[in-house]
């Protein structure tokens, strides 16, 4: 193969993945405008392509909803780090876990919501929940293991499940959409919640 046609090919390629992209950008786009369901026709007039042409980068709306959850997925990543450890007061850890997970809800945004809609019909899409979901549960285990060590083994199993639905995606949804708090109001009730499910938990 010459060089020319090398050029070609890599031209080529550099304008199908910015193409791709550009579709993916266009879908988060409707995303965050409240459309959590457009359609092909839609997602093609908001990236200036056709409705044919996005099959030419995906095989179906299903793999390019995966990949846009995928994609902005990977833009929110930084919020899953905590500013405190186990090692760190109580209030020091409770502050710093609502804080990252507020942070890290407000910036999920609709793409949250289209997730847990998909994925009862795309199991990568639930795989991948199920994954964050594990890691989040994880992470409220280690932070607070010095209390967790102190509880019966079936109290210690109650207390974290408690505080990691406290400290969920859903419950975030609940208190600032169907009871109308802010996302200010919202991290005072979840700081509240969990200082007083850690504090009133009973010791061995």
């Amino acid at each position: 193969m010459s060089s020319t046609e090398l050029d070609d090919s890599d031209g080529r390629h550099l304008r199908r993945e910015r193409n791709r992209e550009g579709v993916v950008d266009a879908l988060l786009e409707l995303y965050g405008e409240g459309n959590l369901d457009p359609s092909s026709a839609e997602i093609a007039e908001r990236a200036g392509s056709s409705p044919r042409s996005l099959f030419r980068y995906f095989d179906d709306v299903d793999d390019l909803c995966s990949e846009a959850i995928r994609r902005h997925e990977g833009r929110i990543r930084q919020h899953l780090t905590l500013s405190a450890g186990p090692d760190d007061p109580l209030e020091a850890r409770i502050a710093a876990l609502v804080a990252a997970r507020v942070a890290l809800y407000e910036a999920t945004g609709p793409v949250g919501q289209v997730a847990r809609m998909r994925a009862p019909f795309q199991p990568l899409i639930a795989a991948e929940l199920a994954q964050g979901r594990t890691f989040l549960r994880n992470q409220v285990r280690r932070l607070f293991a010095v209390e967790l060590a102190t509880l019966e083994a079936g109290r210690a199993a109650a207390v974290l499940a408690a505080a990691d639905v406290l400290s969920s995606y859903e419950s975030f949804r609940l208190m600032r959409d169907a009871q109308g708090n802010s996302t200010a109001r919202v991290a005072q009730l979840l700081e509240e919640s969990l200082r007083a499910l850690f504090i009133s938990a009973p010791a061995r």
